[in-house]
């Protein structure tokens, strides 16, 4: 790319040679678009979202039905419409929560750049900046725009965006990326590239979009709703039209009876039911200071198998130790003399500009109580001589820093060939100097006091952590941006297994050696934001289900694409607001406790579940019963008591106990092979109970009373049955659902339209009663173990959404 400017040498060192752009230029490009305009991504507006949310099919059949009830005169049917009403608000929080935290991610801080023009510094919005731009850009400024580097070499912290650790040296000429930082020194730099051709402005649209939540429950629950959908208008129709234009039946009584089997077909308590539990899940883990930021990542997290972990933030602190200090012969050295005694000499000298390294060495001299001594002169670290020094107030000069710089190219080959240092490890040689000229320049020929090894300071909960998820099975990928060789070292040290195994990023260039080295490897270094994405895509495509930890702007691509994301409070801006999971004190150890919640959630959602869908079910084989021979047997009060008593009191106690089981299987084949059972059996013996009604003259009311018993009883036995073992708290559970029914049969018979229990009608509820237990204990043995031999059981789960589960040769459940 060329370095001639517009208007004076690009190139040249001198701040006069720095012209720039003229104004009527600068207007030439603004014309031509030519400026750094349009970086972020607008998301939809919160109209928008309360639109989507509240014109669906689900909401308008429930308000249609609200609108009859009201017809009717008969206001306590449409209790149902506070579920209805509590689900749509809850769907509107949480998109609307997901589009503010999408909002706010921001690669680009908002400060004033410096520019060059009609050859005088000017102070702009990074907003106005245009192609051939010169900025002035000092130490701490971010790169606003992709640039070419025109002055003299800096050092670049480039780790926001590619993870690496160490800055990076530019020379005159060099690539910088928007988004990075000015570690040391000044420049003046051409821009580029503008708008939303900058790097950091195509990993912000990348990232910047409202992610789809994957959860196998809320799929579960739209393909329930979808089908039930498709349903409920044809079996609504058609019961109508035969009950009131067939039968002959009163208009409110048609109604009603067609709302009851309408509003009974979509399991509207199971998406309620679903947001407490996950919001009561949330709110538990937010007192561990785990903050989350999607609910449904708490069930993607409890059945996640492969675990990809960035380097620093989760596996290391971001800090540096000191691994060990040794004397020129390469001995250890823990007392106040020697090479330590002139490290903590030289930190402590220049504490008020001290580093990661310089902590690391005051940290491990507090350790070992030892103090420096006082100074009278400073020498500071400079990026170009690569150490720092002091002399004492007894005239004594010491210098440590980079063996290359301080005693030659000679002294870092042994460092580099000796056996007492490990590869990954940083080695600083601390030495004694004669003194330093004016320029901090070391005078006279350094004397070796010893070595300071440093290396990644390994979080104290990683190992135990990392073995927790060995324990459960789930595989663990380490991904960074470092050395591949560090990484490995350091996620061996910590635990991983397989880290001897490590690929370099940079050796892959296509998706298929993508996708053939996470198949072999577990530890990859180099990696760049992109190809960290493509790794989870290639784990993805293998069949895992992916989380992702990470601190990074490098990050948040991964971040984005995996399954359940995670970072930490003291990362990037960028990435807590990506992150689903933010661990707000950094501690990685509450890991475990996320996944304990999560399967608490899911294994207590399905059995709750099951409650639920028993009603959705049967209330749809019912109506296309009454098609046939009406009138249906429930009106919209009654399928309340049986809600509330049978479904939604228990599933809600249900879903709160404690449960740390494997999540196993499918959510939606859990739930219909302990729900189908009750369904089958409540619809075939209501389907004898009407029958036996028209041919022994029983009236409608008496039909009603008895086909709500007899549901009730079924659904008392499915309790029982989900409950088992049964505690104390089962066991009362299940009274006080049977004291609620009896209730609503006796004290509350007006209330709920309950006709008196005379004896003409108890020997038919007793052969009810027997008939359906015995059905319900009979199909759900079969549906233990021989659920995919059954071809109505793969019927009604292909109906609801679900994939085939028949199989001839199946003889026992998975």
């Amino acid at each position: 790319m060329s370095l001639q400017g517009t208007e004076g040498k690009i190139g040249a060192r001198s701040d006069e040679a720095y012209v720039g752009l003229t104004s009527k230029e600068v207007a030439e490009r603004v014309s031509a678009g030519k400026v750094n305009t349009n970086t972020d991504v607008k998301t939809k507006s919160i109209a928008q979202i309360i639109a989507e949310h509240s014109f669906t099919l689900f909401n308008i059949v429930n308000v249609l039905m609200a609108l009859l009830v009201v017809v009717t005169g008969q206001y306590r049917n449409a209790l149902f419409m506070s579920v209805v009403l509590a689900n749509l608000v809850i769907g509107i929080v949480q998109e609307i929560r997901a589009k503010r935290m999408i909002d706010r991610l921001s690669l680009m801080t908002a400060q004033s750049v410096c520019v060059i023009r009609d050859g005088k510094d000017a102070f702009i919005k990074p907003d106005e900046l245009v192609v051939d731009d010169f900025v002035r850009l000092k130490t701490g400024d971010q790169i606003p725009a992709d640039s070419i580097l025109v002055s003299e070499h800096v050092s670049v912290d480039e780790s926001l965006l590619t993870g690496e650790a160490e800055p990076v040296q530019k020379i005159t000429g060099d690539e910088l990326l928007s988004g990075s930082f000015v570690e040391r020194g000044s420049l003046v730099c051409k821009v580029y590239r503008v708008g939303q051709e900058g790097y950091a402005a195509r990993i912000n649209a990348e990232a910047k979009f409202v992610k789809e939540i994957n959860s196998e429950i809320l799929s579960t629950i739209k393909s329930i709703i979808r089908a039930g959908s498709i349903a409920l208008i044809p079996l609504g129709i058609g019961l109508f039209v035969r009950t009131y234009f067939i039968g002959h039946a009163d208009l409110n009584e048609a109604l009603l009876s067609m709302i009851a089997a309408v509003i009974g077909m979509i399991p509207q308590g199971l998406v309620l039911l679903t947001s407490s539990v996950l919001a009561i899940a949330t709110i538990r883990l937010g007192q561990k200071n785990v903050l989350v930021q999607q609910q449904y990542c708490i069930e993607t997290l409890a059945r996640v198998d492969t675990l990809c972990l960035d380097k620093t933030g989760t596996i290391t602190t971001g800090n540096m130790e000191v691994a060990r200090v040794l004397d020129a012969s390469f001995k250890p050295i823990t007392e106040a003399s020697g090479a330590l005694q002139a490290a903590v000499n030289v930190v402590g000298a220049n504490k008020d500009d001290a580093n990661d390294t310089a902590a690391a060495i005051l940290a491990y001299a507090s350790k070992q109580g030892i103090q420096s001594k006082h100074s009278s002169r400073v020498v500071a670290f400079s990026s170009k001589r690569k150490y720092s020094g002091c002399v004492t107030e007894d005239g004594q000069a010491f210098v440590i820093g980079a063996a290359q710089f301080v005693l030659g190219p000679e002294a870092a080959d042994v460092i580099a060939a000796s056996d007492a240092f490990a590869s990954i490890e940083r080695v600083l040689v601390a030495c004694s100097v004669d003194s330093f000229d004016q320029n901090d320049a070391l005078q006279g020929t350094p004397q070796l006091l010893g070595y300071v090894v440093l290396r990644d300071q390994i979080r104290e909960t990683a190992p135990q952590t990392i073995t927790y998820f060995l324990e459960q099975g789930v595989d663990l990928r380490v991904i960074s941006g470092d050395d591949p060789r560090t990484v490995s070292a350091i996620a061996k040290r910590a635990g991983v297994p397989h880290a001897d195994g490590w690929v370099d990023a940079t050796t892959l260039h296509t998706e298929a050696d993508i996708a053939a080295a996470v198949e072999k490897y577990h530890v990859f270094g180099r990696v760049t934001p992109e190809q960290k994405r493509e790794l989870v895509i290639a784990l993805q495509n293998l069949g895992h289900t992916v989380a992702m930890t990470g601190d990074g702007v490098n990050d948040i691509l991964a971040l984005r694409q995996s399954d359940c994301s995670i970072s930490v409070a003291s990362g990037s801006a960028a990435a807590r607001n990506v992150a689903e999971i933010v661990l707000a004190d950094n501690d990685f150890a509450h890991m475990p406790e996320v996944v304990a919640e999560g399967r608490r959630s899911i294994n207590n959602l399905q059995r709750s579940a099951a409650l639920i869908l028993v009603k959705t079910v049967y209330t749809a084989a019912l109506a296309l019963y009454c098609i046939i021979a009406p009138p249906y047997p429930f009106i919209p009060v009654q399928m309340s008591l049986l809600s509330f008593a049978t479904v939604g009191l228990p599933s809600f106690v249900l879903a709160l106990e404690p449960n740390h089981d494997r999540v196993k299987g499918n959510f939606l084949i859990n739930i219909l092979r302990k729900s189908l059972p009750a369904s089958i059996a409540v619809t075939i013996t209501l389907a004898f109970l009407m029958t036996a009604g028209h041919l022994f003259n029983l009236n409608l009311s008496q039909v009603s009373t008895m086909a709500l018993i007899t549901t009730a009883t079924v659904g008392f036995a499915l309790l029982r049955r989900i409950s088992l073992p049964l505690t104390k708290l089962r066991v009362v559970l299940l009274l006080v659902c049977i004291a609620i029914v009896v209730g609503g049969c006796t004290v509350a018979q007006d209330f709920f339209r309950i006709a008196p229990l005379t004896a003409h009608i108890l020997p038919y509820l007793a052969i009810c009663l027997v008939v359906s237990v015995i059905i319900f204990n009979r199909i759900s043995e079969r549906y233990i173990h021989n659920y995919k031999k059954d071809r109505f059981f793969d019927l009604v789960v292909r109906l609801m959404g679900g994939k085939s589960t028949y199989s001839s040769s199946a003889d026992i459940n998975d």
